[in-house]
């Protein structure tokens, strides 16, 4: 179950959001060649990525900020564009462009900080950008907790589309970040959880101004907590596909790092 697209259009061209997938992708594709050299790619994610025990002896601050740029994976790096890619416009849309990139960033500090604290004596690289894009995420669920999210089900050969409102879908997503997290607790590798949950409640805390300026309680009261401007509609139609023949046969019968 994962989100494709949100019902939430927004006003401008989001170039942040944008620039910032470009960016990721870009960067992942120039040590992409890597992967097939695991002493090179770890002596690369040595230098970039973050390690929370480097930080707790005093060095090793740069990856703080660089592991949010980094990818350990063709899957890890699609699933946290999609996420961006989805959320993303309307955060930027709110806050403006320059104020929507300091935010990103911040949100992603943020997550890197409580990664660590939860874990200071780590010395497993950690890489990704799902602290900064929960930061974004938190900000969605404060400002359109009831902005209908498309989410594909996947249930072995069953394939569904189901809306649901924005608020259930990130509130779900969030509380397993925190069983997960605490269900972790030690483990080696894997994925940053405590990175999400720090963050998903710094883009909460740093949008809370911009929701607040709009009305807070009130804004969500004259919005009914679905976007103020009319939403997107996607057209949903069946796939035609057309069934095989059968041919005559001539007898009558037819027939290990951390990531977040």
């Amino acid at each position: 179950m994962f989100p494709i697209r949100d019902h939430n259009p927004s006003g401008r061209t989001p170039y942040v959001t944008y620039g910032l997938i470009l960016a990721n992708v870009a960067i992942f594709l120039s040590y992409w060649g890597l992967f097939g050299d695991p002493r090179a790619l770890n002596a690369f994610f040595d230098r970039w990525a973050l390690f929370p025990a480097h930080i707790a002896e005093g060095y090793g601050y740069s990856g703080i900020l660089t592991s949010m740029f980094l990818h350990g994976g063709v899957m890890h790096l699609l699933g946290n564009m999609l996420f961006l890619f989805i959320f993303g416009d309307n955060i930027e849309d709110a806050l403006g462009h320059v104020r929507y990139l300091l935010f990103y960033l911040a949100a992603g500090v943020a997550a890197a900080l409580l990664q660590f604290v939860a874990d200071p004596t780590s010395t497993v690289p950690t890489v990704g950008a799902s602290g900064a894009i929960a930061g974004v995420m938190g900000a969605y669920l404060l400002m359109f907790p009831k902005a209908r999210v498309d989410i594909l089900i996947i249930l072995i050969i069953i394939f569904k589309v189901l809306p649901v409102p924005a608020w259930l879908l990130l509130a779900v997503w969030f509380g397993m970040q925190i069983f997960s997290g605490i269900g972790s607790a030690g483990a080696e590798g894997g994925v940053a959880y405590w990175a999400h949950v720090g963050g998903f409640l710094a883009g909460i805390a740093m949008i809370a101004p911009v929701w607040l300026a709009r009305g807070g309680p009130a804004f969500w009261s004259r919005t009914h907590g679905t976007p103020p401007h009319p939403e997107a509609r996607y057209v949903m139609s069946r796939t035609h596909v057309p069934r095989a023949g059968r041919r005559n046969n001539g007898s009558g019968r037819k027939g290990p790092w951390s990531r977040h």
